[in-house]
């Protein structure tokens, strides 16, 4: 299988840096979403300056920086698909940025799981062909094995409920079958999604920190597939509160830091 040939060099014929250059002034801590209405608003909400920019493919990917709650947060949208979302990655790493917290929506398959609720990864199903450019093959990688501890910690304290477990990243959104939803659920995946695999092997293999969480959107658990509040816009006040839980926590990983 051409997806067993993971080869380990750091260098490839085209790099990152490249094409990009480190920023001045750029935050070494970033929080990322893939919902446009979700990003606006974030903007909207505290303010930003354009301070850098990336390209992926055809559309322009704007990099801001926004002062919350006493710090500053570099703030961009990342695409769907691993494929495309790795690469802007890749150039973001290469800007200055280290610690990236990432959210999301996601499928459930688990009927239970309430929509809009947090789901937290603790390893992800490699359904996708990203990871295996970044990790030697594996059926499973490890996802947020530094920060989960403390993001369950912060969800306590604010009461706010969640689910931990093991996410299907795939890139074949019209392929989800009702056998393979069956196999992953047997594997004990929750959730699926179209990122999570790749990005845990791009940070493992670039030695940085990314942490990501979902909230849940459409149910797949079912006889009819329902679309619950996939839509961008969709309930949004709900999604507000968790585009302020990722930057609370990127905040206080900074404040952390600096004790």
């Amino acid at each position: 299988m051409i997806l067993e040939e993971f080869d380990e060099n750091k260098r490839a014929v085209i790099n990152p840096d490249n094409l990009i250059a480190p920023v001045e002034g750029m935050p070494k801590t970033a929080v990322t979403c893939f919902s446009s209405e979700t990003f606006r608003r974030i903007l909207e909400s505290f303010g930003s300056e354009k301070i850098a920019k990336t390209m992926v493919a055809n559309m322009e990917i704007p990099v801001y920086k926004i002062s919350y709650k006493g710090v500053e947060l570099a703030l961009f949208m990342s695409d769907v698909g691993a494929p495309a979302c790795i690469a802007a990655l890749e150039d973001v790493f290469v800007m200055g940025v280290e610690k990236i917290v990432m959210f999301g929506t996601c499928g459930v398959l688990d009927s239970a799981i309430e929509d809009c609720s947090i789901i937290i990864p603790d390893a992800a199903v490699r359904d996708e062909g990203t990871s295996f450019h970044y990790a030697p093959p594996s059926d499973e990688i490890a996802v947020n094995t530094k920060y989960i501890g403390a993001f369950r910690e912060m969800l306590d304290r604010i009461g706010c409920s969640y689910t931990v477990g093991k996410t299907w990243t795939t890139d074949g959104v019209y392929r989800e079958t009702r056998a393979k939803v069956a196999k992953r659920k047997e594997a004990g995946c929750v959730c699926v999604d179209m990122e999570c695999s790749a990005v845990a092997a791009l940070a493992q293999f670039r030695g940085r920190e990314v942490f990501q969480f979902f909230y849940a959107a459409d149910n797949l658990d079912g006889e009819n597939w329902d679309m619950r509040s996939l839509g961008n816009l969709e309930k949004l006040s709900e999604k507000d509160k968790v585009a302020l839980l990722a930057m609370d926590f990127a905040a206080a990983l900074i404040r952390k830091e600096k004790k």
